[in-house]
């Protein structure tokens, strides 16, 4: 298997190691045929379960208004058993991520590798240590116990201090591998984010409604890259030197490997203000809405929801094998009560992206797209879709009684239909921009005729969808007395208020 370079990866003790698992396949040397143009650029698995840690953190919660006034942070966290997604959670009022991870996984834990948005606290290292994980990486800004307080009269800092004595202690006398784990990214991984992000079916959506793409992209990149650069990197060096410290990361405090920390965070969240950017935040009444009156169903997520759903599955789609469309597909199922994770009543089904089967080598299947002439050797028959890839490797089965959600970057075609029908799934969240057409080796005919589903459709909402709805309809988000929150419905609802 040809690679284009080594990655780099770090340990708890700064230490830089080259490893044959990180590295990308993307060399174009070893193409047999001068037409293939290689892969595109790909996320590791590291950078993408990395990435998507930080995401979960972001995860929209209610219950935030309401949370103590405590130094503890948010917290994200992906659980990764054997290189799937085992489980997507936050920290809420009651749990902390980790704590999370105990609670919704048990003994499955074992041998799992863990990526935290924050280095966990002493609280959850413990457990998970004794769960016996393989392997925690956290992202180096942050402890979920904030360091960031200069005052040391503070006793909410000094608690902070002695939880990373206590956690530095854990680490030191535990087996497992503890540590913080970036990759550098390709030399034009940023351009070619940046560039399908724009291209992505939901701005081209909006430029079909004569909008101005590049400025709506452009305003919310920077938006994004404002937000999220704010909530996880520590702008001042001194301070973020003094934190690395005290999280037992001392090695990082000099150079070259503090640059090149600093360097590897700033591209990933430049990664990720892009690929938020391809869903948008509008006031232009932009959302998912359904006109599929006549389909009885579950009522619909709230719309921050379903948004930060998306962006889930278009992180995955960064890690396409597909040298041209790259497409991500995320399953959720609504339980009937919450574990006191921070996505409420919501738990992870599967989660997958466009690939070729596993274990292929580079180049052992065909390449070629719709414009090369030689039907045998296009990629279609052999490359497996996202909306395959979830269902095939989902972490626990589909129950009936439940609403089972998926969320997918593209139409599904006549291929994945039938998979979503008899799957159970009861929802989905997609655009419409292929549906009904014949796009050369793939057909989109079977989605508008996908029956005892809910579609729920990326467009701009009608001035006349209100008439249409009859009986006015409308949800209400309330806490109950644990603060778990749930949905009251009242009559039935296609759309979030």
């Amino acid at each position: 298997m040809a690679a284009s370079g080594s990655r780099r990866s770090f340990d708890g003790h700064g230490s830089v190691s080259n490893s044959e698992e990180w590295r990308d396949v993307t060399d174009v040397g070893v193409q047999t045929d001068a037409r293939v143009q290689g892969l595109a650029p790909r996320l590791s698995k590291v950078n993408l379960f990395t990435l998507l840690s930080l995401w979960m953190e972001l995860f929209p919660k209610k219950e935030q208004e309401h949370r103590r006034k405590d130094a503890t942070a948010d917290s994200g966290l992906v659980v990764v058993q054997e290189c799937k997604v085992l489980g997507l959670h936050c920290s809420s009022v009651q749990l902390h991520a980790g704590q999370v991870a105990v609670v919704k996984h048990g003994p499955r834990l074992k041998g799992c590798d863990l990526y935290f948005s924050r280095k966990p606290c002493s609280t959850c290292l413990k457990m998970l240590i004794n769960a016996g994980v393989n392997r925690i990486s956290y992202w180096p800004s942050d402890a979920e116990i904030s360091l960031l307080s200069t005052d040391n009269a503070d006793s909410r800092h000094q608690d902070a201090i002695l939880d990373a004595t206590a956690a530095e202690r854990l680490k030191s006398n535990s087996r497992i591998h503890i540590c913080v784990l970036l990759q550098s990214l390709g030399s034009n991984m940023l351009q070619f984010v940046d560039e399908t992000s724009q291209n992505c079916e939901f701005l081209e959506k909006i430029a079909a409604d004569n909008l101005d793409v590049a400025d709506v992209f452009k305003q919310e990149r920077l938006n994004n890259l404002s937000d999220f650069s704010g909530r996880f990197l520590v702008e001042d060096e001194e301070q973020h030197r003094y934190v690395l410290n005290k999280m037992g990361l001392e090695n990082f405090c000099v150079e070259p490997n503090f640059g090149n920390l600093r360097q590897h965070m700033k591209d990933l969240i430049k990664i990720l203000a892009s690929v938020a950017a391809g869903v948008p935040v509008l006031q232009r009444g932009y959302g998912f809405f359904t006109r599929d009156l006549q389909v009885l169903g579950s009522s619909a997520l709230p719309q921050d929801v379903v948004r930060h759903c998306i962006i889930q599955a278009r992180l995955l789609a960064c890690r396409t094998e597909d040298p041209k469309v790259g497409v991500g597909a995320v399953i959720w199922a609504e339980g009937k009560q919450s574990q006191c994770d921070g996505t409420g009543r919501l738990y992870l089904v599967g989660c997958g992206y466009n690939a070729y089967p596993v274990g292929a080598g580079y180049a052992e299947y065909p390449q070629l797209d719709h414009r090369q002439e030689e039907r045998q050797n296009r990629k279609y028959r052999y490359i497996l879709h996202a909306e395959q890839n979830a269902l095939t490797f989902r972490s626990t089965e589909i129950k009936d009684e439940e609403n089972t959600m998926m969320f997918v970057t593209k139409c599904p075609c006549d291929e994945c239909i039938p998979l979503i029908s008899c799957a159970g799934i009861k929802q989905i969240y997609t655009t419409d921009l292929n549906s009904g057409k014949v796009r050369h080796d793939i057909s989109y005919l079977r989605f508008n005729k996908l029956s005892g589903v809910q579609k729920f459709i990326w467009q701009q909402k009608c001035s006349d969808f209100e008439e249409q709805a009859a009986p006015q309809i409308s949800t209400t988000l309330h806490q109950r007395s644990d603060n778990v929150e749930v949905l009251s419905v009242r009559g039935r609802q296609n759309h979030p208020e």
